[in-house]
């Protein structure tokens, strides 16, 4: 196993275009005569993808953090191999995507996510977001953090710790405890859904949480 080497290819799925045109980011990893596929969770205009670099080309807000979240995930990729190596049993290429997914999905946190979510609102508050549009996210923020405290006695939640009655048991917080209306408890609730669609796209997740929560 020392002698083989692990190599990751990143590369676009044109066939699969969603609705803006972009395609998905693929990645294949080679270790020996074994392959394992997975999804980026990650979308380029194939326009702006430069193959022989596996990154999305120009200085743009898009571009930048589309490299460097393949930047992480690459790391995590090679941290899993090592891992995996350091082991001294035999494995293959597809246990090295297991591995580092759910590396990934074990230490990606909810409100982590959901105040990263905000820093990238901030850049377009006064263009196609309303401040006060804003300061609801950050309320449900609040609240979220306040919920988790109180229920599960610690600061936050990896993506893999969120069950499905997550999203009940809050709405019974705010609107009971905490005493607000139920239009704002919904509104809460759509935007939780943002945050777990996010994870989910980006590889935190490995299932779309609360897709069939409707409000």
């Amino acid at each position: 196993m020392d002698d083989m080497k692990m190599k990751v290819l990143l590369y676009l799925k044109k066939s699969s275009r969603d609705r803006s045109g972009k395609a998905p980011i693929m990645g294949r990893i080679t270790l020996g005569r074994s392959i394992a596929q997975f999804s980026c969770k990650l979308f380029c205009n194939p326009d702006l993808w430069n193959p022989r670099e596996s990154r999305m080309d120009g200085k743009s807000r898009e571009a930048v953090e589309v490299n460097r979240r393949l930047d992480n995930l690459l790391l995590a990729v090679q941290a899993s191999y090592q891992s995996l190596l350091a082991k001294g049993s035999p494995f293959g290429a597809t246990d090295i995507k297991e591995h580092f997914q759910g590396s990934v999905q074990s230490r990606t946190m909810l409100l982590e996510r959901f105040d990263g979510l905000i820093e990238e609102m901030k850049d377009h508050v006064g263009v196609d977001i309303k401040e006060n549009s804003l300061a609801a996210y950050r309320q449900t923020r609040v609240q979220l953090q306040r919920f988790i405290r109180t229920k599960y006695k610690v600061s936050d939640l990896t993506f893999s710790q969120l069950t499905e009655d997550f999203i009940k048991q809050f709405e019974q917080y705010v609107t009971g405890e905490v005493g607000l209306k139920q239009s704002t408890c919904y509104n809460m609730i759509v935007f939780i859904k943002k945050v777990c669609k996010l994870a989910y796209r980006e590889g935190a997740a490995d299932s779309l949480l609360f897709d069939n929560v409707h409000v």
